[in-house]
């Protein structure tokens, strides 16, 4: 009897534990790569590029590629809101059972950037180049020859499109989430060359010979943040008074300044030529466009997804219907909005392993 107690104090303890230890961070491998040499779009080559990535799981297992977002650090992707719902066991991308990829693109992290020495002398990169690099990572680095899924938010987005039509054969299945196929154009255009002109036209910024940060890198990434990242109903849910939208400003504006404005020029240059409307029909994956109705960059209202999607063999949209509780931009770094819808397009996508 006493044997029995035993073994069942035994097991409440350690129902009691598991989820405490699902909750532990996860701790990915790191690497680098440094291709002998590498040719940019405009004909530039270097010879010590380096790109930077994380690994989760086991490399037997499917590999999965996941892209980040503009100087998103890849610290959010493993953080409880996004990482924490979809890594887990049982959950779609459970780490016991997936092989995960996340590499740094050119201009990110602890990959080659302008801030790394060559300042305005670094090869001006696009999407293109950040895609090729990748794709020369998987195969080259890691010798990984076709992935289960290849999935991005924001910038990683607009790289899985181009993923799906430059290696069609490559993945079994893909997800760009936030994110449109078409070329840049209306506000969200607008804004990312108003951030960029408000850097240059910074006196400071000194043909991007400065000393020191100039100011305007600070005020123009948060205008943009606030402009195009939070959400109407959430923002004015959080702020709905002068004083606590103040509050919310204020500390921002007490952060500490962790942005290279070279970098930051750079890396939002880079999508000015972006357009993935011309190789739609090349994507043969089955695909899943996870969107949010209240995104600022990806008005749904302007109507230019819906034409676009019926180019594509295999595709479906996910519409996160707008609440006080999404993010506009932001709602795909809370994915308890779509794990479900994910697990179950995993769940049906054919595996050509």
């Amino acid at each position: 009897m006493a044997h029995r107690m035993l073994s069942g104090w035994i097991s409440l303890f350690l129902l009691f534990l598991s989820p405490l230890a699902y909750a532990q961070p996860l701790q990915p491998q790191e690497g680098d790569w440094r291709p002998a040499e590498f040719r940019f779009h405009t004909g530039e080559t270097r010879n010590d590029l380096r790109l930077h990535y994380y690994t989760l799981g086991d490399r037997s297992k499917p590999a999965v590629l996941l892209l980040h977002g503009t100087n998103q650090p890849v610290s959010a992707l493993l953080a409880d809101g996004f990482g924490g719902e979809l890594f887990g066991p049982g959950q779609p991308l459970d780490v016991a059972k997936h092989f995960i990829i996340i590499p740094e693109s050119i201009g990110s992290g602890k990959s080659s950037k302008p801030s790394d020495g060559l300042r305005t002398q670094f090869p001006h990169y696009n999407y293109d180049d950040m895609v090729l690099a990748q794709y020369r990572l998987v195969t080259e680095a890691l010798g990984i020859k076709h992935l289960r899924l290849v999935m991005g938010y924001s910038m990683g987005g607009m790289h899985t499109w181009l993923w799906g039509q430059k290696y069609p054969d490559m993945m079994d299945a893909l997800v760009p989430m936030a994110s449109q196929p078409n070329a840049l154009s209306g506000r969200n255009w607008m804004l990312r060359r108003m951030l960029i002109e408000s850097i240059k036209r910074d006196p400071a910024w000194k043909n991007g010979d400065y000393q020191t940060q100039p100011p305007a890198l600070q005020t123009a990434n948060i205008m943009f943040s606030i402009a195009t990242t939070g959400g109407t109903l959430a923002y004015q849910s959080k702020a709905p008074t002068r004083e606590l939208a103040d509050k919310l400003v204020d500390a921002r504006l007490a952060a500490p300044v962790t942005s290279d404005a070279n970098d930051f020029i750079y890396i939002w240059n880079s999508s000015a030529d972006y357009n993935a409307m011309s190789g739609l029909e090349r994507i043969k994956a089955p695909m899943l466009v996870i969107n949010a109705a209240d995104d600022e960059r990806n008005p749904v209202e302007i109507g230019s997804l819906e034409p676009a999607l019926k180019t594509v063999k295999q595709a479906s949209l996910f519409l996160i219907p707008a609440s006080a509780e999404t993010s506009g931009h932001g709602t795909m770094m809370s994915a308890r909005f779509y794990r479900t819808a994910l697990g179950e397009f995993l769940a049906k996508a054919p595996s050509h392993q």
